[in-house]
């Protein structure tokens, strides 16, 4: 199987993260430095005070001085804590990145050159994760890094949130992208234009649409209504890999390869148009 990155948006999402952790703690430290700076004047102000009232004989002066210089002292900043640690945040990029990479290489064990994997592919409604092309269609692959049980009625999705004992410790939290989409929404919104999108050029094909958990320990609950297919595991793609006969021929696969490539690089350099002009 070959892979083609044409972005990689959670792995920048994280670099942005861990960028902002970095600044954090460099704007901490500058602000610590100024602050030690400021009190070291305050301290050595109060003791030239306390010396001269020394050398002027001015004794009660001098007593007044000596408990200004302590307290000073214990006024001192205190330096900041590293922001290091990563956030809720950073955490579900990393979890998410460690999914993606997982079905990257459970699907290259099992398919050949013929099939291609196209990472982070977008156009105007959004991303997928992964777009499997070969001899047997066009699969659209939304995947979810989450520790839970899993439940939907058509496109309202939550879950159950367990503890490494089984104790339930949350219960009916909704899944939702930072758009408010369900992850069937996430997909079927970009799915259905790219398939629009091809069937204007030409290429009847399908788009089917699977949303992947990834997370060992996801498990499916109560799900009706569908709108999309929903998997625990990388093997329920290679199974509808395999239990699907062939569509299309070399032909079509790289015209079809080129016109997604072409579509992605159109709506990335829109996206750069519109960030230019703001």
């Amino acid at each position: 199987m070959r892979i083609v990155t044409l972005s990689n948006h959670p792995g920048a999402q994280l670099r942005q993260e861990r960028q902002r952790r970095a600044t954090a703690d460099d704007r901490k430290h500058a602000e610590f430095e100024d602050a030690r700076a400021q009190h070291h004047a305050r301290v050595q102000l109060a003791r030239e005070s306390r010396d001269e009232a020394r050398a002027q004989h001015r004794w009660l002066t001098w007593l007044r001085s000596v408990f200004a210089v302590r307290r000073e002292q214990r006024l001192a900043p205190t330096p900041p804590l590293p922001a290091g640690t990563a956030g809720a945040r950073e955490a579900a990029l990393k979890a998410g990145i460690t999914g993606e990479q997982q079905v990257e290489a459970e699907l290259e064990r099992v398919l050949g050159d013929d099939w291609t994997l196209l990472r982070g592919y977008s156009n105007r409604r959004g991303e997928i994760d992964h777009l499997l092309l070969g001899p047997q269609g066009l699969i659209a692959i939304e995947g979810k890094h989450h520790n839970g049980t899993f439940h939907c009625d058509g496109d309202e999705w939550h879950f159950d949130k367990y503890d490494n004992y089984g104790n339930l410790v949350a219960a009916g939290r909704p899944i939702h992208d930072r758009g408010g989409r369900s992850p069937s929404v996430q997909l079927n919104e970009p799915a259905s234009e790219l398939e629009g999108f091809l069937r204007s050029r030409g290429q009847q094909v399908q788009v089917r649409r699977v949303v992947l958990f990834t997370h060992p320990k996801s498990r499916l609950g109560n799900c009706r209504n569908l709108t999309v297919r929903v998997a625990t595991s990388t093997d329920y793609v290679i199974n509808l890999v395999n239990g699907s006969p062939p569509v299309l021929d070399a032909d079509q696969l790289s015209q079809l390869q080129r016109l997604i490539i072409r579509d992605h690089e159109f709506h990335r350099a829109h996206r750069a148009q519109r960030a230019r002009r703001k």
